[in-house]
């Protein structure tokens, strides 16, 4: 293929991306700063030059604060403390960020389950396919288990998982059936106002997490609230009225 149009195509679709990357539409705004600053690089440039081709806009990135989601950063942290903290020697996760899955690797051995394989190579992690309503583990084989920001989408077809109502309820069942006695198992999912935002997740109050995992004791509950801010050790109660929190569950069994 000519090198011009391999070079039109990515042209095409790094302006795409530039208009709903980080922040849906939110380029428009700063389209008149990009050309802007590019003139007065090209112009400062000297010998230097930029063929409108090579061009790759990026225009969400003018922010005074380091954007992030505060679901996804406070539970890595909170999930990879708590797992050092129990020196597991081997930790099982299902689902959950693979940026956090990564890391936590570094620190313990780590296998990681997904219904969509993870294709990646990496020491310390092992990567397999499984679906978390048949997991391949023997009952009461597991000593530390995590699954962050994944039961909620259960049974919903998002992510091409088979429609079923009952697929959070089924996920839960089948997280306490494979971790040992006084094994740990380490949850996140939207707590709040409880409902079904279909296709994308439900949200749960947090004592209905707790009728969930009925077969396990709560070791500790922490959350981050609407505003995105990080509560850690944490009653029930303080997370009453929330509308799309995240839950942070440190379950034990017994």
């Amino acid at each position: 293929m000519d090198s011009k149009v391999v070079r039109l195509k990515l042209l095409i679709r790094h302006w795409i991306i530039a208009f709903i990357y980080p922040r849906p539409l939110i380029g428009l705004f700063y389209l008149p700063r990009f050309f802007n600053h590019w003139l007065r690089y090209t112009r400062t440039a000297d010998l230097e030059k930029i063929s409108a081709l090579d061009l790759q806009p990026c225009l969400g990135d003018w922010s005074t604060h380091t954007p992030f989601d505060p679901h996804y950063f406070y539970q890595g942290a909170w999930l990879a403390r708590r797992v050092i903290a129990t020196k597991a020697p081997k930790h099982v996760d299902i689902g959950s960020s693979v940026l956090t899955i990564s890391v936590l690797s570094a620190q313990v051995e780590t296998v990681f389950v997904d219904y969509r394989p993870l294709k990646a190579t990496l020491p310390g992690l092992t990567s397999i396919a499984g679906n978390i309503l048949d997991l391949p583990f023997a009952d009461a084989s597991i000593d530390s288990l995590s699954c962050l920001h994944v039961i909620e989408h259960i049974g919903l077809g998002r992510y091409g998982d088979p429609i079923d109502p009952q697929g959070s309820i089924k996920a839960a069942l089948e997280l306490q059936r494979i971790v040992s006695c006084g094994g740990n198992l380490f949850v996140s999912l939207p707590i709040g106002r409880e409902r079904v935002c279909f296709n994308a997740h439900r949200v749960h109050a947090p004592v209905s997490v707790l009728a969930l995992f009925a077969d396990m004791k709560l070791i500790e509950f922490s959350f981050v609230d609407d505003a995105g801010q990080y509560c850690e050790h944490q009653s029930m109660e303080t997370a009453d009225g929330l509308d799309y929190g995240c839950g942070l569950f440190h379950f034990q069994k017994t």
